[in-house]
């Protein structure tokens, strides 16, 4: 049987054009479509997408979308970079709530986490270096 490929994630918002435009200022993503409802959009992000549909949208394709909430939060999205403290100065200037300041953990890599204008839970992260 051929294995599945990760294609996208997509997470439930109010305003999608906002969201985008947010990424867009807070992390140096780029906008691959928006359609022209505006209740969906995709970010250039390699090759599996981050994308957003409007609370909107699933109602009305009769799901029941719960809009996130950064005080109980299931999940994370997580960007690397090599300079963390410039990525979460950069979210916060345009608009992320900081949770955690930049800080170095155990296993040598350093991480920091803000929640987006959505209250979806970011992770800005360097890269983990394998242990021998």
């Amino acid at each position: 049987m051929e294995a599945l490929e990760f294609r996208y994630t997509i997470l439930y918002v109010k305003d999608v054009r906002e969201t985008l435009n947010f990424y867009q200022e807070a992390f140096g993503l780029q906008t691959a479509m928006l359609h022209e409802s505006g209740d969906y959009g995709e970010l250039i992000t390699g090759s599996t997408k981050l994308s957003f549909s409007s609370l909107k949208l699933m109602t009305d394709l009769g799901k029941n979308p719960a809009q996130a909430n950064s005080n109980t939060p299931s999940f994370e999205i997580a960007f690397e970079t090599n300079d963390v403290a410039a990525a979460l100065s950069r979210a916060v200037n345009a608009g992320a709530t900081l949770v955690q300041d930049a800080e170095e953990m155990p296993w040598g890599q350093t991480t920091a986490y803000v929640t987006d204008i959505n209250g979806f839970l970011i992770e800005l992260c360097t890269p983990v270096i394998a242990q021998q």
